[in-house]
C-alpha cells in the first residue's frame, strides 16, 4: 500500500503568518523569516517531544502555579529537574527550614590534578562556593515539596558543582538595566550569599546587551523583570496549561537565538547534553515510559539542538569526570535581597513576585505544597486536594492527535486587561506617606494625592491601563524624595517595605551541621534567645554563676572565628587575668549562615580554631610577629601548652630566617608580654620561650652593625632591636648568652650619617658604659652654638626619645638638652624649629613622654616662688679642682672607660671608694682579668 502523506503541521498557519509579517515589516525578509521560522520549529519540536517538558523561569509565580496544577492533575512516575545533581542530598533538610534558603556546595581547596586542561577555560582558585536559592513560589521548590509529600522520585540531572567551575569561562554578565548606580551599598541581608556563584532553575535573562536595550526601550520599562511581569507573567496566570508551555517555548527560543552571548550558548549546550544523557540513562534503567515522566527545565533549554536532545535519540554523551576536589554541602539562610543582588534583579522584584503568588493562590483556590518537619522524609501518602480543584487538563505531550497550536490564538488575541484596583492604589499612597513621616520626611495628605495622580499619569504614559507597583514606586520617589535622606531609609526602601519587604530565611536546629548544633547546645544555658535575629544582650556574672564560665570561653573563641556574630561589651581576654563579669551582644540568629560555613572546616569549634591557628602560623608569608600572636591566641583560647610550644618553635625558625627586621617592634612587644605572663606562673619561663629569647638576643646582636648603616632599616625598628636586647638581656644571659656579643656588635657599628640612628648608638654606648654623659654634653654645647649643626638637633632628639625606652639613664640629659634649647636659642632660631620638634615628639614620644614628664617634675621647682631662685642642676655643677673630693655617685657617672681616662680622672677621697681602690691595688690581677672580660684592655 502506498505510504499516506504526512499530516499537515498544526503550526503551519503560524509559520505562514510569521513569514508574511517578515515581508511586510522588513526590507530584507530572509533573515527575519529564518528567525521566525526557526522559533516556530523550536516550539513544534518541543511540543512533539514524548517526554513532557515543562519550561520555567526562576522564581516565577506563574510557572509554579501551572506546575502545581499539572502535578495534581496528572501525577508523573518520575520528575526530572534542572539543577546540580550533587545538591539533591540536602533536600531532606528543607523540612526544618523557613524559606528562603539556599543549598550550598563549598570547597576549601581545589584539586584539578586528574582533569585535563581545556583551551579557553580558566582553572578556578579556592575556596569555591555555589548556592541554589529556593523560594516557596518557585517551580523547583513546589516540585521538591510534591516529591516529599507523595514519594514521587525526583532526579536533579544538571551538571555537578564541580562541573560548574570546570566549564566557567568569564564571570557572569549582569545586564546594566538591572542595576542602579544610585543605590546605597548593600545591607547585611543582601550579602547573605557572600561571594558564592549562583545557580538557578530556568535562567531566562538575556545576556546580549543590545537585545535587552531594544526590548526595554520598546516596552517602556526600566528593568527586564518589569517587562517579564507585565507582558508574560500576568497574562499567563489565566492561560491554560498547553498555552503556557507554548508561550514559554517561544520565549525560550527567542532568547536562545537573539539574547545570548556565544559563550553562554556553548555552556548551555554542554549542560543540555549532560541533562539528556542523565534522563535517558535513568529511563532505560527503570523502564519508565517517557510519557509517564516530566522534565522541568529552563525555557531556553527547550530550544536545544544537540544530538542528545529527545528521549528517542540513541545518542549518549560521555560525561566528563569530576575533579579530585573535595566538596561539602549544606543549607544557608537566604533573603529576597540576596537573591535580587545575586542575579541582578531590581530591588523588590522577588517581594512583588511573592505578592502575586499569594494573590493567585487565593483567586484560583489552589493550595501550594509545603515541607514541614514531619514530612521531611519522603512518604507514600497522597496529598490532600484543595477545596476547589480545576477540571483535569488534557494530556498534551506526545498525544496521539499530535500537539495543538494554541500559540497563534494567544498571540492574536490581546490579553484581557487586569481589573483596576483603585482602593489598593489609594491605600499604598496613604501608607507610604505615613511611613515616610515616621522616617523623618515632611509628608502630608497632599503628597498622598500627588502620589496617586502621578502613578496614574505614569501608567498612561507607559501604555498601561492602571498603575503597577513599579509606577507607584517611581511616583512616590518623585513626590517625596528630597536632596537628603533624613534617617536611615530612603523612599525606595520605604516602598519596598510597603510592597512586601524583605524576607529572611532560617535554618532549623535539626538541619544545622554538627558544629552549629554544638554551639547552640553549649550556649543554651544563657538566659537569651539564641535563634532571634535581633541582637541579644547577655550579662554574665561569672563569680555568682560559675556555670557561665564555659560559655564565656566559647564566646571568646567565636569572637575570633566569627567576629560579627558575637561582640564583647564588657570584659577582656588578657594573659594572666580572669574576668569576673562580662557582657556580650549575641547575633547568632542573624549570622546563622556564617556558622554553617564555619562547620565546613571541622566538627567542633576547637578543631576549627586549631586549624586556623596552624594555618596562620605556617602560612608562606607568616612572620615572627604573626607566629607569636598565634602563640598568645593559643594560650588564651586553647589553653594548650603543647600547641604553644609548637608555635613558639615556629616563631624561632621564622626569626632566624627573616630577611629583615621590619617586625622588630611587634616581636619585642609580644615577647615581653609572654615573658611577663610566664614569670607570674608557678612553672616559670618555659624552655621554648627561653630559647626564643636567647636566639633573638644573638640574632639581633649579629644584625646591629648592618642595621646602623643600612638605610632600609627604620630607626623605630633599630630601637626595638636594642630594646629587645637590653630589656630581655638578663633572661638571655641566664640561658647561655654572653654580653661580649653585644659589646662586639656595638663597637663594630660604624659611624652612621643618620642623626636619629647616631642618637640610638650613643644611648646604647651609654648603657654599656662606653660613652660618658660629659662627652654628650660637650658635643651638644657645640651643636647649640653652631648654626650649621642646629637644624639636625630635632633628629638627635628623635634618637634620644627612641632610646629612652631601653636607656632610662639618659632621661635627665634629655630634659637638660630640651631645657637648654628653649633657654639659649634666640626666638628667630627657636620659632622655625618648634614645628619640627613637635612632629618629633608626636612621632616618637608615645613611650618616652611619660618618662620625660616624670623626670622634669623631679628637676624643676614645684612652686612659682621657688622658680625665681632656682638654678638648673647642669648649670650649678662645676668641674672639681685637682685633688678635690666629689661624691661617689658623681665619680661613677663621670669616670672614663679607658685606661688613659682612668689615669686622668680626679682622685676620689670617699672612704668607701678609697677602700675599694686599696683592695684593687693589692690584687691587680683581678682588675686586669675583669677588664679583659669586658673588652676594656
Amino acid at each position: 500500500m502506498p505510504t499516506p502523506p504526512p499530516l499537515p503541521s498544526p503550526f503551519e498557519p503560524l509559520r505562514a503568518q510569521f513569514l508574511q509579517l517578515a515581508q511586510e515589516f522588513s526590507t530584507d525578509a530572509r533573515p527575519l523569516a529564518d528567525l521566525l521560522g526557526g522559533i516556530v520549529a523550536d516550539v513544534e519540536r518541543a511540543c512533539a517531544e514524548p517526554l513532557e517538558m515543562f519550561p520555567v523561569k526562576h522564581h516565577s509565580p506563574a510557572a509554579a502555579l501551572h506546575l502545581l496544577k499539572r502535578l495534581r492533575e496528572r501525577p508523573p512516575q518520575v520528575i526530572f529537574m534542572e539543577g546540580c545533581e550533587d545538591m539533591q542530598r540536602e533536600f531532606v533538610k528543607l523540612g526544618d527550614c523557613r524559606l528562603p534558603v539556599a543549598i550550598q556546595a563549598f570547597a576549601a581547596k581545589v584539586d584539578y590534578s586528574n582533569v585535563p586542561p581545556v583551551e579557553g577555560r580558566r582553572v578556578p582558585s579556592g575556596p569555591l562556593s555555589l548556592v541554589l536559592p529556593l523560594t516557596e513560589f518557585s517551580a523547583e521548590f513546589q516540585a521538591i515539596a510534591y516529591a516529599h509529600a507523595t514519594g514521587t522520585p525526583l532526579r536533579m540531572i544538571d551538571r555537578t558543582a564541580d562541573h560548574v567551575f570546570q566549564w566557567t569561562r568569564e564571570p557572569e554578565y549582569i545586564a546594566p538595566e538591572e542595576t542602579d548606580a544610585s543605590e546605597e551599598p548593600a545591607a547585611d541581608e543582601a550579602k547573605m550569599h557572600g561571594g558564592a556563584v549562583g545557580v538557578q532553575l530556568g535562567e531566562l535573562r538575556p545576556t546580549f546587551p543590545r537585545f535587552v536595550q531594544v526590548l526595554l526601550q520598546k516596552a517602556r520599562v526600566q528593568h527586564y523583570s518589569e517587562w517579564w511581569e507585565q507582558y508574560v507573567e500576568q497574562p499567563l496566570f489565566e492561560a491554560d496549561f498547553e498555552t503556557y508551555r507554548q508561550v514559554l517555548f517561544m520565549i525560550g527560543s527567542l532568547v536562545r537565538r537573539l539574547g545570548q552571548n556565544a559563550e553562554d550558548k556553548i555552556e548551555d549546550e554542554l549542560r543540555e547534553r549532560y541533562m539528556w544523557t542523565r534522563i535517558k540513562t535513568h529511563l532505560r534503567a527503570t523502564g519508565i515510559s517517557p510519557r509517564d515522566a516530566i522534565y522541568i527545565c529552563g525555557a531556553a533549554h527547550t530550544a536545544s539542538h544537540v544530538q542528545e536532545f529527545g528521549a528517542a535519540s540513541p545518542t549518549l554523551w560521555d560525561v566528563p569526570p569530576v575533579s579530585a576536589t573535595e566538596w561539602l554541602y549544606g543549607v544557608l539562610p537566604s533573603s529576597y535581597a540576596s537573591i535580587e543582588r545575586q542575579f541582578g534583579m531590581p530591588p523588590g522584584a522577588v517581594s512583588l513576585a511573592e505578592a502575586m503568588w499569594k494573590r493567585q493562590l487565593s483567586l484560583q483556590q489552589v493550595q501550594s505544597y509545603k515541607i514541614d518537619a514531619k514530612s521531611a522524609t519522603p512518604s507514600k501518602a497522597k496529598p490532600k486536594k484543595s477545596a476547589a480543584t480545576p477540571p483535569p487538563i488534557p494530556a498534551s505531550a506526545g498525544a496521539a492527535a499530535g500537539p495543538e497550536n494554541r500559540l497563534q490564538a494567544y498571540l492574536a488575541t490581546p490579553p484581557a486587561p487586569l481589573p483596576e484596583n483603585h482602593d489598593e492604589l489609594l491605600q499604598w499612597s496613604t501608607q507610604v506617606t505615613s511611613l515616610a513621616r515616621k522616617d523623618g520626611y515632611m509628608a502630608s495628605t497632599a503628597d498622598s494625592i500627588a502620589i496617586y495622580q502621578t502613578s496614574v499619569l505614569l501608567a498612561h504614559l507607559r501604555n498601561r491601563h492602571h498603575p503597577t507597583p513599579y509606577d507607584f514606586r517611581d511616583a512616590a520617589i518623585t513626590c517625596l524624595e528630597k536632596e537628603r535622606v533624613p534617617k536611615k531609609r530612603d523612599i525606595r526602601k520605604i516602598c519596598e517595605i510597603l510592597l512586601g519587604g524583605d524576607r529572611i530565611g532560617k535554618i532549623g536546629y535539626n538541619s544545622l551541621p554538627p558544629l552549629a548544633q554544638n554551639i547552640y547546645d553549649r550556649l543554651r544555658v544563657l538566659p537569651v534567645n539564641l535563634e532571634a535575629r535581633t541582637i541579644q544582650r547577655a550579662l554574665l556574672d561569672l563569680r555568682a554563676n560559675p556555670q557561665y564560665r564555659p560559655c564565656s570561653e566559647l564566646l571568646w573563641k567565636l569572637r575570633y572565628l566569627v567576629p560579627p556574630a558575637v561582640r564583647p561589651i564588657m570584659g577582656q581576654l588578657v594573659l594572666g587575668q580572669t574576668s569576673e563579669q562580662e557582657s556580650w551582644d549575641l547575633a547568632l540568629g542573624k549570622f546563622q549562615g556564617e556558622l554553617v560555613q564555619l562547620a565546613y572546616e571541622g566538627i567542633t569549634v576547637e578543631s576549627v580554631l586549631e586549624r586556623r591557628l596552624t594555618t596562620d602560623a605556617y602560612a608562606p608569608d607568616a612572620t615572627t610577629a604573626v607566629a607569636l600572636d598565634v602563640v598568645e591566641k593559643c594560650l588564651l583560647l586553647m589553653r594548650s601548652e603543647r600547641l604553644a610550644e609548637d608555635f613558639g618553635e615556629r616563631a624561632t625558625h621564622l626569626l632566624v630566617t627573616a630577611e629583615n627586621v621590619s617586625d622588630a617592634p611587634d616581636v619585642y612587644a609580644r615577647t615581653q608580654k609572654l615573658v611577663h605572663y610566664y614569670r607570674g606562673t608557678p612553672e616559670g619561663v618555659p624552655p621554648w620561650l627561653g630559647n626564643f629569647v636567647q636566639t633573638g638576643y644573638r640574632h639581633y646582636c649579629a644584625q646591629l652593625p648592618h642595621a646602623f648603616t643600612d638605610r632600609g632599616v627604620k630607626p623605630e625598628d633599630l630601637a626595638s632591636m636594642l630594646r629587645f636586647i637590653f630589656t630581655l638581656e638578663s633572661l638571655a644571659l641566664s640561658f647561655g648568652c654572653q654580653r661580649s656579643e653585644l659589646l662586639i656588635a656595638v663597637r663594630q657599628a660604624a659611624a652612621t650619617e643618620d642623626p636619629v640612628k647616631l642618637g640610638l648608638l650613643w644611648c646604647a654606648e651609654n648603657v654599656l658604659q662606653l660613652r660618658r654623659i660629659a662627652e654628650l654634653r660637650a658635643y651638644f654645647d657645640n651643636v647649640l652654638s653652631n648654626e650649621l649643626l642646629l637644624p639636625r638637633l630635632p633628629e638627635y632628639l628623635s634618637g634620644f626619645l627612641l632610646g629612652l625606652t631601653f636607656a632610662p639613664g639618659l632621661t635627665g640629659f634629655t630634659v637638660e638638652l630640651l631645657s637648654r634649647t628653649f633657654a639659649e636659642l634666640p626666638e628667630p632660631r627657636l620659632m622655625p624649629w618648634l614645628p619640627q620638634l613637635f612632629r618629633v615628639l608626636r612621632t616618637h614620644g608615645a613611650g618616652s613622654l611619660p618618662i620625660l614628664v616624670k623626670e622634669a617634675a623631679a628637676v624643676f621647682p614645684r612652686t612659682l616662688a621657688d622658680l625665681q631662685a632656682w638654678t638648673p642642676a647642669w648649670e650649678a655643677k662645676a668641674p672639681p679642682a685637682a685633688g678635690a673630693s666629689i661624691p661617689a655617685g658623681e665619680a661613677l657617672a663621670t669616670t672614663p672607660h679607658s685606661p688613659e681616662g682612668a689615669e686622668a680622672a680626679p682622685v676620689v677621697t670617699s672612704p668607701q671608694v678609697a677602700a675599694a681602690g686599696a683592695l684593687l691595688s693589692r690584687h691587680p690581677a683581678t682588675a686586669r682579668a675583669i677588664a679583659a672580660l669586658l673588652g676594656l684592655d
